[in-house]
């Protein structure tokens, strides 16, 4: 790792443009391209920094997966091979066990905004979270909107019209399509459209942004607006020791910028989703609702296996239920989140 980290430092620096005197340069690393809508809230962010602090701090994106991987982000952020970095907690195998099964305690966050309130308040309730992001400043929390379940040849009109199909879902879903009859696996969203197109499988649990971001109106004919809940989690971070080197009045523009990242990243969501949903219908789409008794069905489902992962994390020494509790008190109704500890 060092000497990997060591390279990419060299060549980041042979490339680097000169820094004029007086203004600090910080390196933001993501994935994904330009165009993307996250790097379109990105751009915001980094313009909103520039303006703010009167240029004395300039932030250098490197676009497309140029500096960071998308497994071990979080790792390489630590060892400082950029400033600053998307980061996907969610999705790492090892040393996130609290932010990843957290992002199934959603059910009533309905709202990005709902969302990321939630995510701040069972991380004030579980320091457990934040020793999880130890070596990481995080500068946004990001939501997103709720995924709806996207078929290809068979409509999915109620939940027994679940049964038997093969979805593509996240982990915290697969128990709960398992007891709805249908068979879920989990692989790598780059990889959902091949498999739709070959029969791999049937489909997929996915927001609507996804018919066109990712391309699923041409290979999908039908989409169940089955509100999924969605989890927040921290999504933009910075090295902690760049951070503290950086000056107090520096540190105070990055933490105004806190706000104006994540509005520019719920903005830009609901932008995308209504383009894809656009597009889903363009390319005669059927979309159709999961009817009322069966939404609460799901949710009811949902409920127990998120309390049941919960419960699992006592194998890591992890006081899940004090996460879930915390979560569940903090939603007295949809889209509303009062921070409650729920002991």
């Amino acid at each position: 790792m060092r000497a990997l980290v060591l390279l990419l430092l060299i060549a980041l620096a042979a490339c680097a443009r000169p820094v004029p005197t007086g203004v600090t340069e910080l390196t933001y690393a993501t994935p994904y391209p330009p165009s993307h809508p996250f790097s379109r809230a990105d751009q915001r962010w980094i313009d909103f920094v520039a303006q703010r602090s009167g240029g004395a701090l300039r932030i250098r994106p490197v676009w497309s997966g140029g500096l960071l991987s998308a497994d071990m982000s979080m790792e390489e952020l630590r060892h400082g091979v950029a400033d600053i970095g998307l980061i996907t907690p969610i999705y790492i195998r090892g040393g996130t066990h609290l932010i990843r099964i957290q992002s199934g305690f959603y059910a009533g966050a309905d709202s990005i905004e709902a969302q990321v309130a939630l995510f701040r308040c069972i991380a004030a309730a579980s320091p457990e979270i934040g020793r999880e992001l130890a070596g990481l400043k995080v500068l946004a929390v990001q939501g997103g909107s709720l995924p709806g379940i996207v078929t290809t040849s068979r409509p999915v009109n109620t939940l027994d019209d679940l049964k038997g199909l093969r979805l593509r879902a996240p982990t915290e879903l697969l128990s709960v399509l398992r007891a709805l009859g249908a068979d879920p696996v989990n692989m790598p969203m780059g990889e959902v459209y091949s498999a739709m197109s070959k029969g791999v499988i049937d489909g997929v649990v996915a927001p609507g942004d996804t018919f066109r971001s990712l391309h699923f109106a041409e290979t999908a004919d039908y989409f169940n607006t089955l509100s999924v809940p969605r989890g927040a989690y921290p999504a933009r971070a910075m090295n902690q020791r760049r951070w503290d080197a950086l000056s107090p009045a520096q540190q105070q523009v990055l933490e105004d910028g806190i706000a104006v990242w994540e509005a520019a990243l719920a903005e830009e969501i609901r932008a995308a989703e209504i383009r894809g949903l656009d597009e889903a219908r363009a390319k005669k789409v059927r979309i159709t609702p999961m009817p009322a008794a069966d939404q609460q069905r799901f949710d009811a489902l949902y409920l127990r296996e998120a309390e049941s992962n919960a419960r699992l994390l006592d194998r890591f020494g992890i006081d899940g239920m004090q996460a879930f509790r915390a979560a569940r008190a903090s939603i007295p109704a949809r889209n509303r989140v009062e921070c409650r500890s729920g002991a």
